[in-house]
């Protein structure tokens, strides 16, 4: 057909039945589908329905968790008829991965173009699937360009299905009518992706990574986290941007609150960028001949250098496993009808150069049923996804930790922390054994306290935003640099005697909480993970009287700004909710400060003397507005 035949006519020419267009397919022969919810499911079903005409085709594609006819066939023991290259990034370590492993080509998603387009695999028809052309002969690609797009321009035969339900959705994800060569018009639903069932650990985990998230961070986000999830972690967010693999509901829902702007991401301002989408029939709907969304191949959204030019990229992705060095093993999710696994490290390097940017990985602390921890002591015979040295943030409904730029030791007390409780012990004795982390130290009880979320808020001091939050393990070593910072002066009112030494076993007290009996309260500036503690505030239950006793240490330049105030209401919060009777404070007469700071508690306060000892209390059972207590 000559090329210079008017786009329409040549349309009409090429313009065909399913059966009529796989005619071309030759014995043998390489031939692409495209991904995600782009499957051109008429073509697939007419392709398995003429299996017995073919013998070794190789089918190439992302990953599909779907059992589609081609799948079906290909996994026959001997089957002759089909061969099946899923590229896959992940760990298949489940049941329904494990058992097509030999189909799988790990792969990062942004280096998949570069192999059709080069011919290291050439692609000899590529099945897709594409809106119907517009005025100038310009078919979108619609809900699946990622590789689709790359493959189409690499293959030797185009065979487009143009499906009416295909939304028309902008930047370059267009092929033109010239450039197909065969046209099957056949219209039917697009695949869509079921909403994931709520689950509440997955609650618990959004707003832990709630307080990762910077108002105009740049996103990616990954399918796996549940959109009840996704929506309260980011509901309360400003000006969010998103560039990211795959386009989802509730991505969809923050534009449509006003949390996703587009307008400080740095690069692509205004604009959406993706590669696909997975979701439900209005979500395509409202991405058709949407101007504020753009869909690019996969060499483009996923190049790290490309996601590193955005403002604060932050990713967000979802693990299977993770041993105590920082090792993750990552899997499709069974609920997923496609796996967003094959981009996560292309997201996570990206993200690890922006300007302000973070990887967050996320993941429930059990499986099956709470009876397998997530957290082990070394991945054993499953695949590294993410090498230890390119891990961030991880969070479990336990807490968050931050394990960039630390030791091993650090690492595995940090993630032993947000374990399960029923594991935490498990985990420090195999850390031991395995030299993780110091054999002298001792197991305690408190490593088995649930960090309260609840007593952690963010107020503002000096012009800066501080966080008071309850301390966790991995803070032992900002509380020694905090007290080793400290006046002298300072040191003798908090300990009653000059103190130039703060190791471990001097002050695990403060860091070994249970968050009950025992609770500290540290009051932090700076990135979580490099944070420096500028204040302490602490109590330790004597259980004979049921009192908490409090004690507080606050940093030379901070002295003077209400923090003490702050951390001693938490304190108070706190012991009052433990069905704590009342705090009591020991210090010297002579110590106004400390004197002060009590009496602004608002309950009666009273007094004593033991030796050269001034003892001061209260109950929470004695509540006053206003008292006239005086230290003299």
């Amino acid at each position: 057909m000559p090329k210079s035949l008017y786009w329409a006519d040549s349309y009409i020419g090429k313009v065909c039945n399913a059966n009529d267009a796989l005619k071309n397919v030759k014995p043998g022969q390489r031939i692409f589908i495209s991904s995600s919810c782009g499957e051109p499911q008429h073509l697939v079903k007419a392709l398995s329905e003429n299996a017995s005409r073919f013998t070794d085709l190789e089918i190439v594609r992302l990953l599909c968790l779907e059992h589609t006819p081609i799948t079906l066939i290909a996994n026959r023991t001997h089957s002759q008829q089909f061969n099946i290259r899923s590229f896959y990034l992940g760990s298949a370590k489940n049941k329904t991965l494990s058992r097509n492993a030999r189909f799988i080509t790990p792969i990062n998603l942004s280096q998949i173009p570069k192999l059709f387009k080069s011919r290291l695999l050439p692609i000899n028809v590529a099945l897709i699937q594409v809106s119907p052309p517009d005025d100038f002969g310009w078919m979108s690609l619609g809900v699946s360009v990622d590789i689709t797009k790359a493959a189409a321009e690499a293959a030797d035969i185009v065979i487009a299905q143009v499906n009416t339900y295909m939304p028309r959705v902008l930047g370059r994800s267009f092929i033109h009518v010239n450039n197909v060569d065969f046209i099957v018009e056949h219209s039917e639903p697009l695949l869509i992706k079921q909403e994931m069932p709520d689950i509440e650990t997955a609650n618990v985990i959004a707003k832990h990574m709630s307080r990762l998230i910077n108002d105009g961070a740049t996103l990616q986000t990954t399918l796996g986290a549940t959109t009840s999830a996704t929506l309260l972690c980011l509901s309360e967010k400003n000006d969010l941007g998103i560039h990211t693999q795959y386009l989802s509901d509730g991505i969809m829902r923050l534009v449509s609150m006003g949390v996703v702007t587009n307008m400080k991401k740095g690069f692509n301002e205004g604009k959406i960028v993706a590669s696909s989408a997975v979701g439900s029939s209005v979500l395509y709907e409202f991405m058709d001949d949407n101007p504020a969304i753009e869909f690019h191949p996969s060499d483009y959204v996923n190049d790290p250098r490309i996601i590193s030019r955005h403002n604060a990229m932050t990713s967000i992705n979802t693990a299977m496993e993770i041993d105590l060095t920082g090792q993750v093993a990552a899997d499709a999710l069974p609920q997923n009808n496609f796996s967003g696994v094959n981009g996560m490290l292309d997201f996570i390097r990206g993200a690890a150069m922006s300007s302000g940017g973070k990887s967050i990985l996320m993941l429930t602390s059990t499986r099956e049923n709470g009876t397998v921890s997530r957290i082990v002591p070394f991945l054993e015979n499953t695949a590294v996804v993410i090498p230890r040295g390119d891990v961030q943030f991880v969070v479990t409904e336990y807490g968050a930790v931050n394990l960039f730029g630390k030791s091993i030791q650090e690492r595995a007390l940090a993630l032993i922390s947000i374990a399960h409780p029923d594991f935490r012990d498990e985990l420090f004795e195999r850390a031991k054994e395995l030299d993780f982390i110091d054999i002298g130290r001792k197991f305690k009880e408190s490593i088995r306290g649930v960090y309260p979320l609840r007593l952690e808020e963010v107020i503002n001091i000096k012009g800066g935003h501080v966080t008071l939050r309850p301390a966790r393990p991995a803070d032992e070593r900002a509380i020694q640099e905090h007290y080793y910072n400290m006046d002298r002066n300072d040191v003798i009112s908090r300990f009653f005697h000059e103190k130039t030494s703060f190791v471990h076993d001097q002050i695990d007290a403060t860091f070994e909480i249970d968050y009950v009996n025992d609770l500290t309260i540290v009051a932090a500036v700076g990135e979580m993970g490099f944070e420096k503690i500028v204040a302490v505030g602490e109590y330790l239950l004597n259980p004979v009287l049921n009192m908490a006793e409090v004690a507080y240490s606050v940093s030379k330049d901070w002295q003077g700004t209400g923090i003490a105030r702050a951390l001693q209401n938490k304190l108070s919060e706190a012991a009052h909710v433990n069905g704590i009777k009342g705090l009591i404070a020991y210090t010297s007469p002579g110590n106004k400060g400390m004197i002060q700071l009590f009496l602004k508690l608002p309950y009666k306060i009273s007094k004593a003397y033991e030796d050269d000892m001034l003892i001061m209390s209260c109950l929470f059972s004695e509540p006053v507005e206003k008292h006239n207590f005086s230290s003299k």
